[in-house]
């Protein structure tokens, strides 16, 4: 199942592939901020929104 992460603030995917990688995995890649927006990267199970395809 394909896995995106996309940024809350601006909408830029920051990942977007079917291996399943952990929030903080793709967090630390980009530095806890996104290349986009600047804006701070951080991990809300809250907001997490799963769709089938």
């Amino acid at each position: 199942m394909p896995q995106k992460v996309i940024c809350d603030n601006c909408g830029k995917v920051l990942y977007d592939h079917s291996d399943l990688k952990s929030p903080a995995d793709i967090i630390k890649k980009f530095e806890g901020l996104c290349p986009q927006c600047g804006n701070k990267l951080i991990f809300d199970p809250e907001k997490i929104e799963i769709k089938s395809l």
